[in-house]
Formats: structure tokens, sequence, C-alpha cells
């Protein structure tokens, strides 16, 4: 029932894209907006993940848990019934904001459900792999519920899994919270640092409108400098802040958060765009869009399983370098992709390479993240490393579709085809996610530390 629910927030990462183009026709989304409907749900998720787990600790684990579930739900409804752009993205946010809240309390009541030993590991086992499989399906069933009921099941088909879940959990998980004498959030932490990264995505974002130097742009920027800085400021501050800074001085730690940001950023560009390649210029219907993505799936969750014991033998800083070179292999594969391009020659072999490449730096940075870590900050350190990946993720998302949209626009306004254009944009921003991936090398080979870890703790990261 937990590992349920955490599977329908991974899900929703990704089954959404390929259901942006019929999305767009339908509420007649921009170019530019299209991707607050992905970035709504990440930035909403990855902002207030921390604050999420802090405050089911000290309110309750299954009252939070049922909160977030709730939100999660009824924002599900409402975004199948959206009738416009800014009604579905709102809803999208407040998915997010359910997300925050139930997951960090689903992974805290597993823990404390399932006694340590055998009974844990398969829990926890269960947990990673329904988490796991969650992105390949989600592009799959995505495809399945556009082509034959509409986007709107994308949305609505959360409700009653999610409903079941609501009822059955009073049932079956006992409340646990922690014991302790300070009960504060940092909500002025949490919503800080949410709108200064909102800030700095939306400045990115309207650069291909407004450019960058405009005054808008600039405001924007100036805006998100000041919040972050706010957010820093507070967490210096704070007697129980959501991000203790003194994490950071760990070098593991700091490392893996950059590390994972910039996987998180090439992974999201490249899904947006290449779920738009496929249907608006290699012509695929939804479903097929889906069953594309399905190889690269399956060498991720290949490449995961081989990365634990790659990551045992030769340490976590050979496995980082390896996926991040992996990966920019892969994405400058794809950006070969053009308008007449067959999706076996062109296409195939990049998502296969790059599925490969993704995990590596994940797992290998999960392990180095916590291995220096003092065992009693190894939860704010998961919880960092996790909305590194979320927020790099929206970051990166912003930075590559308003690269490719920009050199679309250009293409078109030189007298390019539409699909052509398409394919004119497609390249640069699969350019640019692959620029993040080099420089996710070069951070790699000047500051990644060298650990070597035991099977316990690729086990204890892994999950």
């Amino acid at each position: 029932m937990l590992a349920i629910a955490q599977f329908m927030v991974v899900l929703d990462v990704t089954i959404v894209n390929v259901a942006l183009p019929a999305i767009q026709t339908d509420l007649g989304f921009s170019a530019e907006g299209l991707q607050w409907v992905v970035n709504g749900y990440t930035l909403a998720f990855g902002g207030l993940l921390l604050l999420g787990g802090r405050m089911s600790d000290i309110l309750g684990r299954r009252r939070l848990f049922l909160i977030g579930l709730g939100l999660f739900t009824a924002a599900s409804l409402a975004g199948g019934f959206a009738t416009s752009d800014g009604l579905l993205i709102a809803a999208r946010a407040v998915q997010g904001v359910g997300a925050a809240l139930l997951s960090p309390a689903a992974l805290a009541l597993l823990t404390v459900t399932f006694p340590a030993g055998r009974e844990r590991n398969i829990a926890l086992g269960v947990w990673g792999a329904l988490a796991g499989i969650g992105g390949t399906l989600g592009v799959v069933a995505g495809g399945v519920l556009v082509d034959s009921l509409g986007w709107e099941w994308i949305f609505f088909v959360n409700v009653p899994v999610a409903a079941l879940a609501i009822a059955a959990t009073p049932m079956f998980i006992t409340e646990s919270r922690r014991v302790q004498a300070d009960s504060s959030f940092d909500v002025a932490g949490a919503v800080l640092g949410t709108l200064g990264l909102l800030a700095v995505v939306g400045g990115v974002i309207r650069t291909e409108a407004a450019g960058w130097g405009s005054a808008e742009v600039l405001s924007l920027f100036a805006a998100g400098i000041a919040l972050l800085a706010g957010f820093v400021a507070v967490e210096a501050r704070a007697k129980d802040p959501l991000v203790p800074l003194r994490l950071f001085r760990v070098r593991g730690l700091s490392v893996s958060a950059i590390a994972l940001a910039l996987n998180g950023g090439a992974f999201l560009g490249m899904f947006f765009l290449t779920a738009l390649f496929l249907q608006q210029v290699h012509g695929d219907s939804a479903l097929e869009a889906g069953a594309h993505f399905v190889p690269m799936g399956i060498a991720a969750i290949a490449s995961a399983v081989v990365g634990a014991q790659l990551v045992t033998r030769f340490g976590t800083r050979s496995a980082y370098l390896g996926g991040t070179t992996v990966g920019a292999v892969g994405l400058l594969l794809l950006s070969q992709a053009g308008a007449d391009s067959s999706y076996a020659g062109a296409l195939l072999p990049g998502l296969i390479v790059f599925g490969l490449g993704l995990p590596l730096v994940g797992v290998a940075n999960q392990i180095a993240a916590v291995a220096e870590v003092p065992h009693e900050d190894a939860g704010a350190a998961s919880g960092v490393i996790t909305a590194a990946f979320q927020v790099g993720g929206a970051i990166g998302l912003a930075l590559i579709s308003t690269a490719a949209t920009t050199r679309t626009g250009d293409a078109l306004a030189a007298g390019a085809a539409q699909a052509d254009a398409l394919a004119q944009g497609f390249e640069r921003g699969m350019m640019i996610a692959a620029g993040l991936a080099i420089a996710n090398l070069v951070v790699g080979l000047i500051r990644a530390p060298r650990i070597q870890p035991d099977a316990a703790m690729v086990a204890e990261a892994s999950v």
C-alpha cells in the first residue's frame, strides 16, 4: 500500500510526458507554458520535500501520509477536469505538494512498520522495485490512456487507486511520530527556497520571449537570488533547519547534490523533448511514443542492478565518472536525429546508451552523499539529494526546452518547414543536455571523493 502510493508519485513524473502534445492542443498551451505542466509538479515536490519529512516526524507519519495522498488525489481529479492551462498547472503544483507530504511519510512508515532484518529488507525491496519501474511503466500507461480514453485519464487513473489506499491505511498502518522536545517547522525556509527556485526557473523560461537582458528576466533572476539568499540566512539561524548547512562541508554530500541536480536536469529535459519529438516530428501516436521509451527503461533497470555491484567493486568515483561519460555519449547520439531519421537508426541507440548511464550516476552519488555524514544526519542528507535531483530537473528542463524553442522559432523565421524546425530545436536541446552531462563529468573529475562502500552501505543508500 505504501509502495503503491510511492509508485504513483514516481509515475506522475513521467506519465504526463507522452500526453503533452494532446494537452497542448486541447488547452492551448504555448511552447513556453507547456514546461510548467512538468515543472509545476517537480518544483513543488522538490521544494517542499524536506518540510514534508519534518512535518511527518512531528505531526504523525500516518496523518501526513493520508493528508498528502488526499491532496494528491484531489489534484489528480482537478487536473483531469482542467479546462485551461492555468487550472492544469495549478493542479499539477498541488499534486507536487501532496507528493512532498506523502513520500517521506510513506518511507518512514515502512521502516517503522517492519522490524529490522528480513521483513524490512523485503519491504524495502518491493518499495525500490515499484519506484524503479514506475518511470518506465508511466510512459506506456500514459500512451494507452491518451490514445484510448484521452489525456484526462492520466490524472483520473490515480483517483481509484489512491481512494483505496486512503480507505485501507487506517486498518493496516498504525500512527508513529518522532518524540522530541522541540517540535518546530522551518516553514520560512521551505517557502523562501521554493519561491526562489520558481523565480529562477521562471526567469530562464521567459528568456525565449523577452530576452536574457530584459527587465522582466533580470527582475525574476534578482528576486530568485534574493529569496535564495534569504533561505540560506534562515537556515543558518534556525534552531532546527530543514537543511543543516554544516552538511555541505561534507565533500561527498556537496558533490553528490551537484551531480544529482545536473543528472536530473539532463534526464528531465531529454525526456520532455524526446516525447514531443517522437509525436510531433516522428509521427508517433502517444502509445507508440511510450513504447519507444521502454528500451531506455529496461537499460536503466539493468544498469541500476549492475551498478550496485560496480560501485562495490570499483568505488563511487569510478561509477560516477563512467555513468556521466556514458550519459553524455547517449545525448550526443540523440542530437544527431533529424526530421527524416528512423527510430531504430537515430533514436534507439541514444536512448539505450543514456539509460545505461543514468542510474550509475544516481547509485554512486546516493552512496557518496551519506557515506561520510554522521548517522543522525543521514535522513536529512537523503532528503537533500532527493530534492536536488527534482530541483535540478526543473532548472535543466527550463534551460533545455527554452533553448530548443528558441532554435525552432529561429528556423521557422528563416523559412524552414515545421518538422525541420522542430528537429533543429530538438538537436539544440540535446546538445544543451549533453553539456550538462559533460559539466557533471568535470565536477566528478575535480571534486568526487573516492569511496569504497561495502554491500550493506550500497543496500541502505539504494532505497
